[in-house]
C-alpha cells in the first residue's frame, strides 16, 4: 500500500478498500476471459447499487494486499461481488466485503447478461469462492 492511502495513524483511509474492491472485481472478470471495458463497448453496464464492507484489522504503510474476489450471487440482471482484502505477510483477513450491480445497456435501463458474459459469470458462481487475486 502506497503512503498516499493512509491517513495520519498510517492506517489505510477507509474508502480505499472499496478502490480495491473495483480493483478485484475488474481482476476477476480479466481472468473470466474478458474486460470491463469490453462489455462497455458492447453496450452493457454494471453500475453499483448497494456496497458493504466490514473492517477487521487495519491496514498499514507499506503492507502488501491481496484482493481476493467472487461471484456471490448472480441473475441475468443483478451481480453480487464477495470480497476478502487480506495481509500478505501474515494472511490476515483485514476486511470483507459485497457490491452489488444491476446490468444495465448505454440508456441506463436495465438489461440481461447474455452469451459469454453470463457463461462465464454463471461458472464463476458456481465455484463461489474467492478466486481472482490481485
Amino acid at each position: 500500500m502506497r503512503y498516499a492511502e493512509t491517513d495520519q495513524m498510517a492506517v489505510a483511509y477507509n474508502a480505499n478498500y472499496l478502490v480495491w474492491f473495483e480493483i478485484g472485481r475488474v481482476e476477476l472478470l480479466r481472468q473470466l476471459g474478458f474486460s470491463y471495458q469490453e462489455m462497455e463497448q458492447e453496450g452493457l453496464n454494471l453500475p453499483v447499487v448497494e456496497v458493504k464492507c466490514r473492517y477487521r484489522h487495519p491496514a498499514r504503510y507499506d503492507d502488501e494486499i491481496i484482493i481476493r474476489t467472487c461471484i456471490g450471487h448472480l441473475k441475468s440482471y443483478v451481480v453480487r461481488f464477495e470480497y476478502e482484502l487480506v495481509r500478505k505477510s501474515d494472511e490476515r483477513m483485514l476486511a470483507q466485503g459485497e457490491s452489488i450491480h444491476v446490468v444495465t445497456g448505454r440508456d441506463l435501463q436495465r438489461a440481461h447478461l447474455t452469451g459469454k458474459y453470463w457463461n462465464a459469470l454463471h461458472a464463476a458462481a458456481e465455484k463461489a469462492e474467492p478466486g481472482a487475486e490481485s
